[in-house]
């Protein structure tokens, strides 16, 4: 019979021989991929590249920007939700795709809570009103005048038919009593090289993508979506205050995962988002470009989202937007 002293040499050996990968690896262990199921140059997009240049040194990997756009961001979130559950793979994601897609397609390939890990919000954008120089009007209310004065005549810009630029179109149309005509883009980028171009005359935008715009004068604000001003822009009038009362429209941006992602990966990344969206230069470089750092974990994140689908899929009523 063996003693225990005699048996512990020969356990060790037998342990050695266990191949490496039989030991679980410290997350993460090699690079991060971040689908942005957006063209480069949007919003969502360009809060990503503020937030992934943090969270590379925190988690001591490499993330790497994967611009997937297509079909209203559908195309990205078809990839996201084919990846691994195992937080190599990651996408970030909007109003638009989450919470307006599915009250505006008829069939849409996933379900957006049950397909998706939500990890962490990010950032809300107001939606900044703009038009371009050529058309006749300084503000809100010489707008909807122009608009009634000539129904289906001025043209608006928006990333993508359902997308909250088209939204904030069709509930300022409802509210304010006009009729414009909307021309749909791949993508908020070009949405605004329309507008910038005079190929349409208005577009809804998220402030980051069309402030440089505003600040060197190619196009004219005429006001933000937001219930109250904005602190770091406070010029910028209300839509509300500016003529149509009750008007507020805000869309967000925030960072999902696909479907069963461990508890404990998932605390990870929202753990090193918040914190990176905490710091304060990371706020007061958001907040000068006219965005609103909104950080929140997993769970509120979850719960966010599922009042978002309450409150667009009313929008999306209101506005008489049929499933495509």
């Amino acid at each position: 019979m063996f003693t225990m002293t005699k048996t512990l040499p020969l356990a060790l050996a037998l342990a050695s021989l266990c191949p490496a990968t039989a030991l679980p690896q410290a997350y993460p262990s090699k690079p991060i991929r971040l689908i942005v199921p957006f063209p480069a140059g949007g919003g969502v997009d360009y809060i990503c590249r503020i937030v992934v240049s943090s969270l590379s040194e925190r988690l001591g990997q490499q993330e790497l920007v994967d611009n997937r756009p297509g079909a209203n961001a559908i195309v990205g979130l078809e990839a996201l939700k084919a990846s691994a559950p195992d937080g190599y793979t990651i996408a970030a994601a909007s109003a638009g795709p989450l919470a307006v897609n599915p009250f505006v397609y008829a069939k849409l390939p996933h379900d957006t809570v049950r397909d998706f890990t939500y990890i962490a919000n990010m950032v809300a954008f107001p939606l900044l009103l703009v038009s371009h120089p050529s058309l006749p009007v300084k503000n809100v209310k010489e707008l909807i005048a122009l608009a009634r004065a000539r129904p289906d005549e001025i043209a608006y810009s928006s990333p993508g038919s359902g997308n909250t630029g088209h939204l904030a179109a069709a509930l300022f149309e409802s509210l304010a009593k006009v009729k414009t005509v909307h021309v749909p883009y791949k993508g908020t980028a070009p949405a605004v090289i329309a507008v910038l171009s005079g190929e349409t005359m208005l577009t809804w935008s998220s402030i980051p993508a069309i402030l440089p715009h505003v600040r060197s004068g190619r196009v004219r604000a005429l006001g933000v979506g937001n219930a109250q001003r904005i602190p770091s822009l406070p010029d910028f009038p209300t839509v509300a205050e500016a003529g149509v009362p009750g008007f507020e429209c805000v869309a967000w941006g925030g960072m999902i995962g696909p479907a069963n992602m461990p508890r404990e990966i998932v605390l990870r990344l929202s753990k090193e988002i918040v914190a990176t969206l905490n710091q304060k230069d990371v706020i007061d470089r958001m907040l000068s470009e006219g965005t609103v750092p909104t950080p929140a974990g997993p769970d509120e994140f979850l719960a966010y989202m599922r009042s978002e689908l309450k409150k667009w899929g009313e929008v999306v009523k209101i506005a008489g937007i049929k499933p495509e």
